[in-house]
């Protein structure tokens, strides 16, 4: 019989960065002439990255898509920076900051991320990634060590949806060969991850690490390590140990 598929989101659900955006972009900063608080960098990044618009480019050529991706973020990070007055070497700044940001140096897996995904893998279940993100993110899983247990990764950019754009997940589906109704989405967001998931069909889990919130619509678990418990309660293995 057909296992289950389960996706993942990536940043928030499976990896994070290693100490915090502020603390990184602060102290990069400093290295080219900008001294400011990582605190108020912070509380700027997370003001700015939920008002850009959808990280995803559908009409674009596969040779422009780079390109694309670098001016997104630059959006984003100029951002960021306005209220901090004059940067006159933004630029070159930006520039590193993009290039470290590519390096999996600058993130972390969560502790019980790849017993979670051994788990799920020996157990049977197929595995893929459904994530807000530009093209770095196939090197980064790839770096940390995890992106053999992922078919497939998806990446908004590069599918031209970004969620909770239901085609996001309707892409990996056809990816996979599978209908929603086979499907489980593992994220950190309620509106992006849960709502886009049930806006396709799927069947959504919300890891709620610190917010402790409570949708009546779909389970929460604290740490991916309840995921596969979960979901054999739920019986969405086939598994016949089940």
């Amino acid at each position: 019989m057909q296992k289950t598929t389960v996706f993942f989101d990536a940043a928030g659900t499976l990896i994070t960065v290693d100490g915090s955006v502020g603390e990184r972009y602060a102290v990069l900063a400093r290295a080219y002439g900008k001294d400011v608080d990582p605190c108020e960098v912070e509380a700027g990044f997370r003001r700015s990255f939920p008002k850009a618009p959808p990280l995803a480019f559908p009409d674009a050529r596969a040779a422009k898509l780079a390109e694309l991706e670098h001016a997104w973020w630059r959006a984003v990070v100029r951002d960021v920076f306005a209220a901090f007055g004059p940067f006159p070497r933004f630029d070159d700044y930006f520039d590193a900051l993009y290039a470290a940001f590519a390096q999996p140096e600058a993130w972390c897996l969560y502790p019980e991320t790849r017993s979670t995904l051994d788990a799920l893998r020996d157990r049977g279940y197929r595995l893929g990634v459904i994530s807000n993100f530009d093209t770095r993110l196939f090197g980064l899983l790839e770096g940390l060590g995890i992106a053999e247990h992922f078919d497939p990764i998806v990446a908004s950019s590069r599918a031209g949806a970004a969620k909770p754009d239901r085609a996001i997940f309707l892409h990996a589906l056809s990816a996979c060969g599978v209908g929603p109704e086979r499907a489980v989405h593992v994220g950190d967001t309620y509106e992006l991850d849960v709502l886009g998931a049930q806006a396709a069909g799927v069947s959504a889990i919300l890891i709620d690490r610190v917010r402790h919130d409570t949708p009546s619509d779909c389970p929460v678990v604290r740490r991916l390590d309840e995921v596969p418990v979960l979901l054999e309660k739920l019986s969405y293995s086939d598994d016949p140990r089940t």
